[in-house]
């Protein structure tokens, strides 16, 4: 597939990778040329997507997953739950690429009819 702007834009989104206000891509975990790599190595969109949500996977890290404060305490997304959606999201997007590619993949059937004889 090949890569566009209005592709790569698209790819970020649906991976949920936003360029920070005043940051640039390489603020997130993958630059436009890792996007590009991604589409080019795809045989579709929703491909590429869920080659991206693998990876996103692969590079999570665990971070602080509650603390607190005073009387205030303050509990965040545990790495197992963050990965799990990563791996859903990418499970999800191969399916509908797997749709996808076997609507393309149907043939055609040609029938042939006999009229039975009739006395």
């Amino acid at each position: 597939m090949e890569a566009t702007a209005q592709l790569r834009i698209r790819l970020r989104k649906l991976l949920n990778e936003r360029i920070p206000e005043g940051g640039t891509e390489d603020n997130t975990n993958f630059t436009d040329f890792d996007l590009d790599t991604l589409l080019t190595e795809s045989d579709s969109l929703d491909s590429a997507v869920a080659k991206g949500w693998t990876e996103k996977a692969g590079l999570l890290q665990a971070d602080i997953e509650s603390y607190s404060i005073g009387s205030e305490k303050y509990d965040l997304t545990s790495l197992k739950d963050r990965l799990a959606h990563a791996l859903a999201m990418a499970k999800q997007y191969a399916a509908v690429a797997d749709t996808e590619k076997a609507k393309v993949n149907y043939g055609s059937y040609i029938f042939g009819v006999q009229p039975p004889e009739v006395l």
